[in-house]
């Protein structure tokens, strides 16, 4: 796919009175379009992973390959993966970039939030939010394989012990939640949200055996019926898909990951159009 430039952790640069959030780190391709998708990547870890991580995401290398800016946030170290606090990091991230698009892309960039697993979960939560406190700021969001039911009972998450998650996930649940009195927050479990009319439209990433699948294939739906435009991909089963749950992902990610390129790049099209 062409050189690729070292990303690092930094604070990133937006203004003079305007000072970053949380840590960012840029990844940008060899071939960057014209008129560039700007991206905002929350990365899993099923909410238990506090760590920076100094290796690239295979993902956010990946997107940023096909044209697009991404910028990877570093919500959880500063945050300590707690709800609200997590969100809130994202969001102000999003905040940051939405009314700075000439600066890491031009004026015209559609803003999108891709997040994968609890990064998902994040990613659907700044959604609702930018849905709410800043109409029109988000034009897209990319959910792969988000985790967004607490409840953990749909008849997919049982394949959870399959791949050795369900402790895991149950474990980022109760860290997440923590104390916080309503788990059925729309914004800490998107599932929860009775009202999706006017979030950005999605695309959201699954696999046939994937054991967040159901939740993920619900929430898609229940995007539809509020009206919202959805593309959806539900991966085969076999294809590795279930991979991108590892903590350390090799850089190449799997088979999926070219295909999950061109659905990245049709979404960012028809958002264009």
């Amino acid at each position: 796919m062409g050189m690729k430039m070292v990303t690092q952790w930094e604070n990133v640069e937006f203004g003079p009175r305007a000072k970053p959030p949380v840590p960012m780190r840029i990844y940008e391709g060899a071939k960057r379009c014209k008129v560039p998708a700007l991206v905002l990547y929350l990365r899993g870890g099923a909410f238990l992973e506090e760590q920076r991580q100094s290796g690239e995401q295979c993902v956010a290398r990946a997107l940023a390959d096909t044209g697009a800016v991404v910028l990877e946030a570093d919500y959880s170290s500063v945050s300590s993966n707690l709800f609200p606090m997590a969100m809130e990091c994202a969001f102000q991230a999003l905040d940051c970039l939405s009314s700075r698009r000439k600066q890491f892309g031009s004026a015209k960039s559609p803003l999108i939030v891709v997040g994968d697993e609890a990064g998902g979960n994040v990613a659907a939560g700044v959604a609702l939010k930018a849905r709410d406190r800043m109409p029109g700021g988000l034009d897209g969001q990319v959910l792969l394989s988000p985790m967004i039911d607490p409840m953990m009972t749909s008849e997919s998450f049982r394949r959870a012990d399959d791949i050795g998650m369900r402790q895991r996930w149950s474990d980022g649940w109760s860290h997440y939640l923590g104390s916080f009195f309503d788990s059925r927050h729309p914004y800490a479990a998107p599932c929860q949200c009775s009202r999706l009319s006017g979030v950005a439209p999605a695309l959201v990433v699954t696999s046939e055996d994937d054991p967040l699948r159901d939740e993920s294939v619900n929430y898609a739906n229940r995007l539809r019926e509020a009206g919202i435009s959805v593309r959806q991909k539900i991966f085969r089963a076999g294809q590795g898909w279930t991979g991108i749950y590892r903590s350390r992902v090799g850089q190449d990610g799997g088979p999926w990951l070219p295909e999950l390129c061109d659905e990245f790049s049709g979404f960012v099209r028809d958002l264009s159009a």
